[in-house]
Protein backbone atom coordinates (compact mmCIF):
# COMPACT_ATOMS: atom_id res chain seq x y z
CA UNK A 1 0.00 0.00 0.00
CA UNK A 2 1.53 3.67 -1.01
CA UNK A 3 -0.47 7.18 -0.54
CA UNK A 4 -2.56 7.85 -3.48
CA UNK A 5 -4.84 10.61 -4.41
CA UNK A 6 -8.38 9.20 -4.02
CA UNK A 7 -9.77 6.28 -1.90
CA UNK A 8 -12.13 4.50 -4.21
CA UNK A 9 -14.48 2.33 -2.29
CA UNK A 10 -17.21 0.22 -5.08
CA UNK A 11 -20.40 -0.76 -2.92
CA UNK A 12 -21.52 -3.67 -1.97
CA UNK A 13 -21.05 -4.28 1.88
CA UNK A 14 -20.19 -2.46 4.83
CA UNK A 15 -16.59 -4.38 5.05
CA UNK A 16 -15.88 -2.05 2.16
CA UNK A 17 -17.29 1.17 3.43
CA UNK A 18 -15.06 0.63 6.65
CA UNK A 19 -12.39 -0.37 5.14
CA UNK A 20 -12.31 2.81 2.84
CA UNK A 21 -13.04 5.11 5.78
CA UNK A 22 -9.98 3.56 8.15
CA UNK A 23 -7.51 3.97 5.22
CA UNK A 24 -8.79 7.60 4.88
CA UNK A 25 -8.14 7.81 8.36
CA UNK A 26 -5.08 6.30 8.80
CA UNK A 27 -3.87 9.16 5.80
CA UNK A 28 -3.19 6.63 2.59
CA UNK A 29 -5.33 9.68 0.47
CA UNK A 30 -6.99 12.88 1.24
CA UNK A 31 -9.98 12.22 -0.69
CA UNK A 32 -12.29 9.36 -0.71
CA UNK A 33 -14.94 8.34 -3.49
CA UNK A 34 -17.72 6.13 -2.23
CA UNK A 35 -19.45 4.25 -5.59
CA UNK A 36 -22.51 2.80 -6.74
CA UNK A 37 -26.51 3.18 -6.86
CA UNK A 38 -29.02 1.50 -4.89
CA UNK A 39 -30.61 -1.54 -5.65
CA UNK A 40 -33.68 -0.45 -3.62
CA UNK A 41 -34.16 2.80 -5.81
CA UNK A 42 -36.93 3.85 -3.21
CA UNK A 43 -34.06 4.51 -0.94
CA UNK A 44 -30.73 6.57 -0.69
CA UNK A 45 -27.89 5.37 -3.21
CA UNK A 46 -25.43 3.22 -1.99
CA UNK A 47 -22.96 5.67 -2.42
CA UNK A 48 -24.94 8.34 -0.42
CA UNK A 49 -25.23 5.75 2.36
CA UNK A 50 -21.81 5.04 2.83
CA UNK A 51 -20.96 9.25 2.54
CA UNK A 52 -23.19 8.90 5.17
CA UNK A 53 -21.16 6.33 7.37
CA UNK A 54 -18.05 8.41 6.51
CA UNK A 55 -19.67 11.50 7.65
CA UNK A 56 -20.12 9.72 11.46
CA UNK A 57 -17.14 8.12 11.61
CA UNK A 58 -15.53 12.13 11.52
CA UNK A 59 -14.49 12.12 7.97
CA UNK A 60 -14.90 15.93 6.56
CA UNK A 61 -17.53 16.36 3.85
CA UNK A 62 -15.43 18.56 1.65
CA UNK A 63 -13.09 15.11 1.27
CA UNK A 64 -16.39 13.20 0.25
CA UNK A 65 -17.12 12.77 -3.72
CA UNK A 66 -20.04 10.45 -4.37
CA UNK A 67 -21.16 8.89 -7.59
CA UNK A 68 -24.43 7.52 -7.45
CA UNK A 69 -25.55 5.65 -10.47
CA UNK A 70 -23.49 2.97 -11.57
CA UNK A 71 -25.12 -0.26 -11.12
CA UNK A 72 -22.08 -2.97 -11.98
CA UNK A 73 -18.40 -3.07 -12.04
CA UNK A 74 -18.20 -1.78 -15.61
CA UNK A 75 -20.61 1.29 -14.45
CA UNK A 76 -18.38 1.77 -11.37
CA UNK A 77 -15.26 2.27 -13.41
CA UNK A 78 -16.61 4.17 -16.40
CA UNK A 79 -18.95 6.68 -14.58
CA UNK A 80 -15.92 7.06 -11.42
CA UNK A 81 -13.49 8.13 -14.37
CA UNK A 82 -15.31 10.87 -14.97
CA UNK A 83 -14.81 12.34 -11.72
CA UNK A 84 -11.60 11.09 -11.07
CA UNK A 85 -10.83 13.04 -14.47
CA UNK A 86 -11.89 16.34 -13.43
CA UNK A 87 -10.37 16.44 -9.59
CA UNK A 88 -6.97 15.22 -11.54
CA UNK A 89 -6.48 12.13 -9.99
CA UNK A 90 -3.34 10.18 -11.31
CA UNK A 91 -3.23 7.39 -8.38
CA UNK A 92 -6.13 5.14 -6.43
CA UNK A 93 -6.29 3.30 -4.05
CA UNK A 94 -9.28 0.69 -5.36
CA UNK A 95 -11.39 -0.73 -2.29
CA UNK A 96 -13.65 -4.08 -2.76
CA UNK A 97 -14.02 -7.41 -1.40
CA UNK A 98 -11.25 -9.42 -1.74
CA UNK A 99 -12.93 -11.57 -4.37
CA UNK A 100 -13.66 -8.71 -6.77
CA UNK A 101 -10.88 -7.57 -6.44
CA UNK A 102 -8.83 -8.67 -9.25
CA UNK A 103 -12.17 -8.47 -11.95
CA UNK A 104 -12.47 -5.11 -10.52
CA UNK A 105 -9.33 -4.08 -10.97
CA UNK A 106 -9.12 -5.26 -14.36
CA UNK A 107 -12.36 -3.18 -15.08
CA UNK A 108 -10.63 -0.11 -13.80
CA UNK A 109 -7.83 -0.64 -15.99
CA UNK A 110 -9.73 -1.11 -19.17
CA UNK A 111 -11.87 1.49 -19.05
CA UNK A 112 -8.92 3.92 -18.49
CA UNK A 113 -6.71 2.22 -21.67
CA UNK A 114 -3.80 4.30 -22.21
CA UNK A 115 -4.93 6.89 -19.62
CA UNK A 116 -2.57 6.91 -17.14
CA UNK A 117 -4.15 6.31 -13.60
CA UNK A 118 -2.37 4.02 -11.28
CA UNK A 119 -4.40 1.30 -9.56
CA UNK A 120 -3.25 0.36 -5.83
CA UNK A 121 -5.45 -2.86 -4.51
CA UNK A 122 -6.80 -3.00 -1.15
CA UNK A 123 -9.19 -5.22 -1.12
CA UNK A 124 -11.20 -5.40 2.32
CA UNK A 125 -9.65 -6.86 5.46
CA UNK A 126 -13.10 -7.46 6.88
CA UNK A 127 -14.57 -9.44 4.53
CA UNK A 128 -15.82 -12.84 5.92
CA UNK A 129 -14.74 -14.55 2.37
CA UNK A 130 -11.75 -16.46 2.75
CA UNK A 131 -9.10 -17.32 -0.14
CA UNK A 132 -8.29 -20.54 1.33
CA UNK A 133 -11.29 -21.63 2.27
CA UNK A 134 -13.59 -20.60 -0.11
CA UNK A 135 -15.27 -24.00 -0.84
CA UNK A 136 -16.70 -24.28 2.61
CA UNK A 137 -19.42 -22.18 2.61
CA UNK A 138 -22.11 -22.50 -0.17
CA UNK A 139 -22.21 -18.72 -0.60
CA UNK A 140 -18.92 -18.44 -0.52
CA UNK A 141 -18.08 -21.12 -3.21
CA UNK A 142 -21.39 -19.31 -5.54
CA UNK A 143 -19.75 -15.43 -5.56
CA UNK A 144 -16.25 -17.19 -6.66
CA UNK A 145 -17.41 -19.36 -9.03
CA UNK A 146 -19.31 -16.23 -10.18
CA UNK A 147 -16.32 -14.31 -10.38
CA UNK A 148 -14.24 -16.24 -11.89
CA UNK A 149 -16.27 -16.58 -14.74
CA UNK A 150 -16.88 -13.26 -15.32
CA UNK A 151 -12.88 -13.06 -15.69
CA UNK A 152 -12.49 -15.50 -17.73
CA UNK A 153 -15.55 -14.28 -20.21
CA UNK A 154 -13.93 -10.26 -20.22
CA UNK A 155 -10.48 -11.88 -20.69
CA UNK A 156 -12.35 -14.01 -23.90
CA UNK A 157 -14.48 -11.54 -25.13
CA UNK A 158 -13.04 -8.13 -23.96
CA UNK A 159 -16.64 -7.20 -22.30
CA UNK A 160 -16.28 -6.34 -18.85
CA UNK A 161 -19.76 -5.89 -16.72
Amino acid sequence: LTKADVIVVLSGGPDRTAWGINLFQDGWAPQILFVGAARDKTGPSNAAAMRQTALTAGVSETAIFTEETSANTLENAQFSKKILDQIGTKKIILVTSPYHQRRAYETFKQVYGKDPLEIINSPSGYSAWNARAWWEKPGSTDITVSEVLKLLWARLTGEFS
